[in-house]
């Protein structure tokens, strides 16, 4: 009697892989006819914090009952554990802030926010530069944030040496000159006014960059008038941790 006839190696090769093209082209089949289901169904994946979508005025309220937490001594305590996996793959802030950079100025703190919560730009002066308002358009543009505020502070070490700088005619070193070519229009405009001429000038530097962010386009401006943002301008009180709206 002969052997039973062994199964060719290459022929069983070969079918294996035809099974395996068959199986790939099927997939891509699948991935073609429903690939934009797919995509949409990932697109249509809720945001990492719902919580955050809101209109502008709600969002600035929701900033100030988080400052009155702040300020009360009351503020929550987070869990950052269970922040820090929901927000890996995205974010969805509820407001942007333009803050100076003082140590004693921190947006998050102050408002009482979590992770993800607040789009935060910080340059000493809290003024709009090309940088900061590239930043403040990706976050209306990109991340649908509903408020921009401009917060500005008293006791600001800023407006203090733009102050003694044009008052002395004296540009202070380094690169500090440029914080005082950007403060100096409000601390000009300060100088003509009776009374304290740096609460003034804290004042007014906040009320000309609110009007800078609302006023430039092409983003920034469009959605200050579909309604889509909201630009105000808050100064803190370092004594008490109060954040009054100026603007």
């Amino acid at each position: 009697m002969h052997a039973p006839h062994s199964p060719n190696l290459y022929h069983l090769a070969k079918v294996a892989r035809s099974r395996r093209s068959l199986l790939a082209f099927a997939a891509l089949a699948v991935s073609l006819r429903f690939g934009n289901s797919i995509l949409d169904a990932k697109e249509a994946k809720g945001p990492p914090k719902p919580d955050n979508l809101l209109g502008p005025d709600a969002a600035l309220k929701r900033l100030l009952k988080g400052n009155d937490r702040f300020v009360q001594g009351a503020s929550r305590v987070d869990d950052f554990r269970r922040e820090r996996p929901v927000l890996v793959e995205g974010q969805n802030p509820y407001a942007a802030v333009l803050s100076c950079a003082d140590s004693r100025v921190a947006p998050e703190l102050i408002f009482d926010s979590g992770l993800g919560d607040l789009f935060v730009c910080r340059v000493a002066g809290n003024f709009a530069n090309d940088d900061t308002l590239a930043s403040m358009e990706y976050a209306v543009a990109v991340l649908n944030t509903p408020l921009i505020l401009v917060l500005g502070h008293d006791h600001c070490g800023a407006i203090d040496a733009t102050i003694k700088s044009l008052q002395q005619d004296k540009p202070p070193p380094g690169h500090i000159s440029s914080l005082v070519t950007a403060l100096a229009p409000a601390v000009k405009a300060s100088l003509q006014q009776a009374g304290d001429t740096f609460a003034h000038a804290a004042r007014q530097n906040v009320i000309d960059n609110v009007n800078k962010l609302r006023s430039t386009g092409p983003i920034l401006n469009a959605a200050v008038e579909q309604n889509r943002l909201k630009v105000v301008g808050g100064l803190y009180r370092i004594d008490t941790g109060k954040v009054d709206i100026v603007s």
